[in-house]
Formats: C-alpha cells, sequence, structure tokens
C-alpha cells in the first residue's frame, strides 16, 4: 500500500464477471434473468429503464454490455453531471458511436464551436450508424443529468428515426421528455421499471455468498425483506456487513425509508474504514469526478489513486471513466451520502475543500468547474473574475449554455447588477441574439473596465473590443467597428501560457469580426489582411471555428480581383469545414453563397443552385444580416440567369429588407438597388423602376450599376438612344463601376441600344469589347442575364472568341459547363471513334444543334459524348476540352 493510506481489508474482494477498461465492475453476482429480461426488451426499437436512484440501472447495463464473449456493437455513453450543452452531448454520443463502429480513427471528431446544427448532427450520427452495418446499440445511462430541452427535442427525433435493426437503450431516474407514444403504440418501446430491478430472495442470498458475508437464510430474508430488494442499499449493506464483527445485529438494527437505511449503511461502512480511506471518500466527495492527483491534493495524502482503483475493483460504488483508469466518479448516490456525512462531520473544511479543487481545475483547464467549487465556496468574486475572462473562450468551446447556467448561479446582488459581470451579460445577450440587452450591458463593463485594477485592464479591453465588434457586425453598423479599429489593443508581452490562450482566443475574434465588417462595407484589402491574420492566430491557438470563419469569408473578399481566386479560396474553407464535420453549418454559408455566385457567373447554373441551397439551409432569418443578404442576392443571380425574373426580383426585395434593418450599407446594397430596377423594367414594371430609380441621389444615380440599370428601363421604353447617353460615362470610365460584371453588362446593353438602332457594326463592336473582357473570366452571366445572348448567333463565325461563345449559348440552352474542378484530374482513358470525332469540332465556331447536323445525329447524342469527352479529359468545359485534346496530341494546334 503506498505510503499515506492505510489498507482497505472490510472491502469485499472482486468477483462476478469481468470488467471492460474505463466501466467498471459489472456487479458481484451474474443476474441471468434481469439479463435476459433486458436481452428481451432490447430488440425493440427503444427501451426504457426508469427508476430511483440506486436501482442498479447502470449495474444492469455494464452487465449486459460487458459480458464475455459479447459479439454486439454497442456504443455506450453516460451523460456527464449537469449537462446544459446540447453540442457536447451530441458530440460525446457521434464519439462513442464511432468507437462502437471502429471508424474513431477515420474522420477526425468534430471539435467544440459556438454555433450549432443540432439537427445536422442528427443526420451525421445517423448516417455512420446506417453506414456500419448489421445490428448496432445505442445504450444512453444518466440521461437526467442531460439540462437542454434542445437535445431532448433531437434525442426524440433520433430515437424514433433509427433504422432497422438499430436499437437504442436509454437510463434515467424519472421518465424524460421523450415524445415516444407513437412507438409504444406501435409495439416498439419496452420499458424496464424498479419493481423488476429488484433484487430477489435468492439474488441477495447469492450477493451474500459471493461476497463472503455469513448470514444464516433467515437473517438474509429480513436483509431482503428490510431493503426491499433495493439494490444499492444491498451493495451498501454488503460493505458493511463483511468483517463485521455481528452482522446477524446490524441486519436486524436498520429500516425505514430508502434514504434512511442508506445513511445508516453509510455511517456503519465508514466507522469500519481506515481514517485514511474515510479521509479519501468524504475530501474527494466534492468533486463530480476525480484523479490520483486532484484527490491527492484534496486529501492532503499520497496514494489516492491506488485506492480508488481498489474501491472501483470492490465494486465500491466508484466508476472509472476512461479506458486507462485515471479518472473517476462516485456512484450519484453514493456521492450525495458522502457529501452529507461530510457535511455533517467537518463542515469548515468544505469552503477550503472547493477552493483547492477550483485552483487545481483552473490550472488545468476546466474552467467551468473551477468555476462552479469558487460558487459552492461561496467565492463569489474569484468566481466573477474567473468567468469574466473566459467567457467568450467557454462559448467557442460549445458551451454557451454553461455559461448562462454560471451565471444564474450567482446570487442576486452579485449576478445582474455587478459590473464584473457586465461582460458575461454581454457575451450571452450575443449568443441568444438579444442585441439591445448586449448593449446596454456593453455599457456597463466599459465603465468597469476604466476603473479596473491595471493587470486586469488590457484583457478586458480586448473582450470588450471582440464584443463591441461582434454587436456592430450583428447590427450591421460598420462604421463603428471602422471608428474602433485603431484603438484595438495590441498583443502584450511576457504573458503565461495562459494568458496567451485567452487573449489570443479574443484578437482572433477581434480580427475576424473586423474583417467580415470590411468585407461587407468593399474595403477589401483591409479585410483580406485582417482575415489572413485573423485565421493564422486562429490557427496558432488551436481555434479551427475562427480558422474557418476567417477563410469562409476570403472568397467574397477576393471577387474583385479573379473567379478562379475565389473558387480557390471558398473551396480551401468548405473543405477545412468538412474536415470538421461542418459541412452543414452557418459558419461555412459565407463561402458556399460566394462560390455559387462564382459558378453562375461562369454558367454553371446547376453546380451554382447546389451550393446555394447548402448555403440558405444553414443560413437562419435571425443569422447575421451580411451573410443572409449576400445569399439572397446570389439567389437572384440565380434566377435571373435562368430568366425567372419574378423570382428574382423577389430575392432581391428580401435582400432590401434585410438591409432596412441594418445601420450601414452594405457593399452589396447598390448592386441590389441596380439589379432590382433593371429586373422591374424586364417584367415591364417600368413606372415602378421610374420610380425607385427617382428616389436616388445624386450620388447613387452617378454610379456604373445605376447607369446600367436606367439603361434597361431606357430600352423598355423603347428608346435605345436614351439608352446610349445613359451608359456613356460606364463605358468612357467617368462613372464608378464596382465589378468587372457592370463593365460587360454595360457593353451588353449598349451592343442591343445598337441593335435597336439599325447600327449593326456598332452593335459588333460593342458585342466583341464585351467578350473580351468576358473571356479571362469565362463571364457568361451577363450574356444571359441581359438577353444579348441572341446577338451572338450574328456574330459566332467572326468573333475571336468561339468557345467562348458557345459556352454562352450552351448555357442559354440548359446545358451548362460544369466549369472548372478542382480536384484532382480523372485519368485519361481513350476516346471512343464517335468521341473523337465530336471533340475535333470542339474548336469550331459551331454550336451544339449544328455539330449535331454535321455528324446526322441528334442533339441529345452530341450532349452525351461531349459529357463523355468531358468526364475522360478530366475537364468541365468546351475550352479546357480543347487546351486539353491539343495537350494530349489529339487534336491539331493550329487554331480553326
Amino acid at each position: 500500500m503506498p505510503e499515506g493510506h492505510g489498507a482497505i481489508p472490510d472491502l469485499p474482494a472482486a468477483a462476478g464477471s469481468g470488467r471492460t477498461p474505463g466501466r467498471g465492475r459489472t456487479g458481484l453476482i451474474e443476474r441471468r434473468d434481469l439479463v435476459a429480461a433486458l436481452d428481451r426488451a432490447a430488440e425493440k426499437q427503444v427501451t426504457l429503464i426508469s427508476a430511483p436512484a440506486g436501482s442498479g440501472k447502470t449495474s444492469l447495463l455494464r452487465m449486459w454490455a460487458d459480458r464475455p464473449g459479447q459479439d454486439r456493437r454497442i456504443a455506450f455513453m453516460s451523460v456527464r453531471p449537469g449537462q446544459q450543452d446540447a453540442q457536447l452531448f451530441w458530440l460525446a454520443l457521434l464519439n462513442a458511436v464511432r468507437a462502437a463502429a471502429g471508424t474513431e480513427g477515420a474522420a477526425e471528431p468534430p471539435p467544440a464551436m459556438p454555433g450549432f446544427n443540432a439537427g445536422a448532427m442528427v443526420d451525421k450520427i445517423l448516417s455512420e450508424i446506417t453506414a456500419s452495418g448489421g445490428p448496432f446499440y445505442l445504450v444512453i445511462d444518466d440521461l437526467r443529468e442531460l439540462d437542454s430541452a434542445e437535445a431532448l427535442e433531437q434525442l426524440t427525433t433520433l430515437l424514433t428515426s433509427l433504422p432497422h435493426g438499430v436499437h437504442a437503450i436509454v437510463a434515467t431516474r424519472h421518465d424524460p421528455p421523450l415524445h415516444l407514444h407513437k412507438l409504444r403504440l406501435t409495439g416498439e418501446l419496452a420499458e424496464i421499471r424498479a419493481a423488476q430491478l429488484r433484487f430477489t430472495a435468492t439474488e441477495t442470498r447469492d450477493l451474500l455468498a459471493a461476497s463472503k458475508v455469513p448470514l444464516p437464510d433467515h437473517a438474509a430474508d429480513l436483509l431482503h425483506q428490510r431493503a426491499e430488494g433495493w439494490a444499492a442499499g444491498l451493495r451498501l449493506a454488503v460493505l458493511s456487513l463483511a468483517g463485521h464483527p455481528d452482522p446477524e445485529r446490524l441486519v436486524t438494527e436498520f429500516s425505514g425509508s430508502h434514504r434512511t437505511v442508506a445513511e445508516y449503511l453509510m455511517a456503519e461502512m465508514l466507522e469500519r474504514q481506515p481514517a485514511d480511506v474515510q479521509r479519501l471518500l468524504l475530501r474527494t466527495s466534492l468533486a463530480d469526478r476525480v484523479n490520483g492527483e486532484l484527490a491527492d491534493l484534496l486529501t492532503g495524502a499520497t496514494g489516492s489513486e491506488s485506492i480508488l482503483l481498489k474501491l472501483e475493483d470492490a465494486n465500491a460504488f466508484v466508476v472509472s471513466l476512461d479506458p486507462g483508469r485515471t479518472w473517476f466518479r462516485y456512484h450519484h448516490m453514493f456521492a450525495d451520502l458522502l457529501r452529507l456525512e461530510l457535511r455533517r462531520t467537518f463542515p469548515e473544511a468544505i469552503p477550503e475543500l472547493h477552493r483547492l479543487a477550483a485552483r487545481w481545475l483552473a490550472e488545468h483547464a476546466q474552467t467551468a468547474d473551477a468555476i462552479r467549487h469558487l460558487q459552492a465556496a461561496g467565492d463569489w468574486a474569484e468566481a466573477g473574475r474567473l468567468l469574466t475572462d473566459h467567457t467568450v473562450s467557454l462559448t467557442l468551446d460549445g458551451r454557451a449554455a454553461t455559461v448562462v447556467a454560471l451565471l444564474r448561479a450567482f446570487p442576486a446582488r452579485t449576478g445582474e447588477d455587478s459590473p464584473e459581470l457586465a461582460l458575461v451579460h454581454t457575451n450571452a445577450n450575443l449568443h441568444q441574439n438579444r442585441l439591445e440587452e448586449a448593449q446596454a450591458h456593453l455599457k456597463i463593463a466599459r465603465s468597469y473596465a476604466a476603473t479596473a485594477p491595471l493587470d486586469r485592464r488590457p484583457l478586458l479591453q480586448t473582450a470588450i473590443a471582440s464584443l463591441d465588434l461582434l454587436l456592430a457586425r450583428l447590427h450591421g453598423n460598420f462604421d463603428a467597428v471602422f471608428e474602433q479599429a485603431d484603438t484595438l489593443p495590441s498583443p502584450a508581452t511576457g504573458q503565461s501560457s495562459a494568458e496567451v490562450a485567452l487573449t489570443g482566443d479574443l484578437r482572433a475574434l477581434v480580427l475576424l469580426n473586423l474583417g467580415v465588417t470590411e468585407a461587407w462595407s468593399l474595403r477589401l484589402t483591409d479585410s483580406e489582411r485582417h482575415l489572413l491574420e485573423g485565421a493564422a492566430v486562429a490557427r496558432d491557438i488551436g481555434r479551427p471555428y475562427l480558422e474557418v470563419a476567417c477563410l469562409a469569408h476570403l472568397g467574397y473578399v477576393s471577387g474583385d480581383r479573379s473567379l478562379a481566386l475565389v473558387r480557390q479560396r471558398c473551396e480551401e474553407a468548405l473543405a477545412l469545414a468538412a474536415r470538421y464535420g461542418w459541412d452543414a453549418e452557418a459558419v461555412i454559408a459565407p463561402a458556399q453563397a460566394s462560390l455559387a455566385g462564382a459558378l453562375i457567373c461562369t454558367g454553371d447554373f446547376d453546380r451554382a443552385e447546389q451550393w446555394l441551397n447548402r448555403a440558405r439551409h444553414v443560413t437562419r432569418s435571425e443569422g447575421e444580416p451580411g451573410v443572409r443578404l449576400l445569399a439572397h442576392t446570389v439567389a437572384a443571380m440565380l434566377s435571373a440567369a435562368r430568366g425567372q425574373h419574378r423570382d428574382a426580383l423577389a430575392e432581391l426585395t428580401a435582400a432590401e429588407q434585410v438591409q432596412a434593418h441594418m445601420v450601414s450599407r452594405h457593399g452589396l446594397s447598390f448592386r441590389v438597388t441596380a439589379w432590382t430596377i433593371a429586373t422591374q423594367a424586364r417584367l415591364g414594371m417600368v413606372d415602378e423602376a421610374r420610380t425607385d430609380l427617382a428616389a436616388l441621389d445624386d450620388r447613387q444615380t452617378a454610379t456604373g450599376e445605376i447607369r446600367t440599370a436606367a439603361a434597361v428601363i431606357r430600352l423598355a421604353e423603347q428608346d435605345p438612344a436614351a439608352a446610349r447617353r445613359e451608359l456613356r460615362p460606364v463605358l468612357d470610365h467617368t462613372a464608378s463601376v464596382g465589378s468587372l460584371l457592370t463593365s460587360i453588362e454595360a457593353h451588353l446593353l449598349d451592343a442591343l441600344a445598337c441593335r435597336d438602332l439599325g447600327d449593326d457594326h456598332a452593335a459588333g463592336e460593342a458585342l466583341e469589347e464585351a467578350l473580351n473582357l468576358a473571356q479571362p473570366e469565362r463571364m457568361i452571366l451577363p450574356f444571359v442575364m441581359t438577353g444579348a445572348w441572341e446577338l451572338l448567333e450574328t456574330v459566332r463565325h467572326k468573333t475571336s472568341h468561339a468557345a467562348l461563345v458557345s459556352d454562352i449559348l450552351d448555357a442559354v440552352r440548359g446545358d451548362a459547363p460544369a466549369g472548372p474542378d478542382r480536384s484532382d484530374p480523372a485519368p485519361v482513358e481513350d476516346l471512343s471513334p464517335s468521341e473523337l470525332r465530336v471533340l475535333r469540332y470542339l474548336p469550331t465556331n459551331l454550336t451544339r444543334p449544328e455539330i449535331a447536323a454535321e455528324l446526322s445525329v441528334s442533339l441529345n447524342t452530341i450532349n452525351t459524348h461531349i459529357r463523355r469527352v468531358y468526364a475522360k479529359l478530366g475537364v468541365g468545359d468546351r475550352s479546357s476540352a480543347v487546351q486539353r485534346g491539343r495537350h494530349l496530341g489529339l487534336l491539331s494546334n493550329s487554331r480553326t
């Protein structure tokens, strides 16, 4: 025995079935009838084990799951005490599923994150279970500890959606608010209650025999009668009777309620343990879980881990929590009794024990548990300081609900009105999208920070800046952000590793929020710099969520430089998000929407729609306004490209409604206004378009976007000369133009006006200039959106952009090019003779119908051949197929 602890002679030796590492003892006897009953119940879709504390629910589950020769795949999880955060519950269940399926190394476990899509997680778990094949069992113990209505609601969805061959067992003290009535009606819900869990008289005698407790049959029957078959009472009795000089007398002396019996037997058991073991049990009972190091600290001795291991092996209400058996917890009822005994015998030691535990937990990055111990010690000031310092980090860890619960635990005089806690209230309000309350608490926090101790000010000021920027971003108040940008605190030197982690979280968040607001304000150079710096900081401190959030906006920021760069950056962000299982989370929506916009511009409408749908699926109606406005704008682009102008107008109207609730103008708002006016004109709503145009001020009407919209009105009014006059400042570069798209659109509108004036030569020149501008990026959208693609039929044999013209016409006819494929090139396969013949027509100016006519085959046949050519060459469009064909020697290098 290690020095500092006595022996444990009175604890019975281990007996019975084996133990799976990290799962604790399964019991002293094999309760075959009860295990068989669970076997039968477990074949139903869901089994509910509902019984009071100490009824033997966990012991039954362990016996059932840990039997020798067990060949079932069982995902076993116990809910941690006081689990308020839905996300942590689901991540634990996902990890249990992967461990049971043997796929835990196949995918990186998703880190926690501040936002969470529980529905997507349910789908992921169902998908991974289904993919594992064969029978599968989910076991969830201690469900009463799950204090999240959201998680319970989604758990109902999971349990009622289990595929064939998948079964769930849920254990709890009280019937949970799970809506399982339909399963009960269909006979797919089995229930095991307290009466079935009670020991029989025979099992009681078997338990005594296995524990080597000499007790005559009549005394054993009396013990069973007094304990009423209650599992915990019998286990406590075994611990108390082992080695007792007069076990019969002990049996005759206790009676009463379960609680009374338990308290009596606990006192008996403790009294007969060595002082060092008593000290260990009592002083460590304050912690929800404990390891050897923490136990040594609380007891002031050494060798605690050895004692805990022996207690577990003796089935003494101790359970190890990990395969290495380094962390332990007491059975919940046993812990309650130990704490009661500690309060009775050593009440004066309790506050200091809580402080010791808090100090150790804080040093080992278990901040929430540390705060709970400080609160239990009544050290409200220190608890408030620790919660304030870590509120942002805890939220980033997916523990926003825990922050709220900790905040509520403060007494009224300390909580709501505390300047120290104002920052915590601000963070909680922002997470719940309660922006006005957040603003009020942030004002209090600023005042407090100005008078706080000097050593506290840098951290407080950085935290205030990070939340102030987030509040401005959610309000759409971009000007407020730029007023603060030059006053942001710089990283301090000489910090501890803990301080570096805290300030790193805050700095990365500051850079993210600053970069995003700069992006929405079209300060693109500054935005790119801050987003890249924020991503680097997040990477260095191990915050993948913040890294993904920064990268997700970089595609949008790159729109003024290159569509290829937009696609590259979006795809990099999407790949990183997918690595962490965040494909369906709101954090990646900006990249999804920006990628959709780039694909629309190059005519890949079907793929664009897929990415847009994903972005819209995760963009909540109450989410960040900048992202929602982007999604509506991209949706309007897609509808306009397909000629669905009424749908486009509806999306543009929705975008304007989002803008109306923002304090500052979004960078896309002028484009939204211009496209709204142009779309109205194209729908014949010329009066409405005129009214909206007249409402703009001189600065707005002078922009290239509004000039092109005015030209659309003029064309709708059949006044092409006036349309050309509106376009002249755009074409001669005296009007400011926000994007290449607008410049191309202006030349195309000019071409349409020239055609209407009967000047075919000028129309051709304007069209050729539009093609010149569009060629580098393969910009198809403006040709489709304006209707100018009709003019291409007249110039396709004269232009130097034949392949682009063909792609535009293909897009109009519904056979859009696939766009650049960023995945690895497919291996080149031999083309069939028919496919080779089609390939040799692609460098020409012929459209697909004309190629079909030349080869005397149907258009469908040509489309099929071209798709196969693209697939075999590993390309996505006509121009790339030509280039690839020449590179492989399948085509002549001469220009056709």
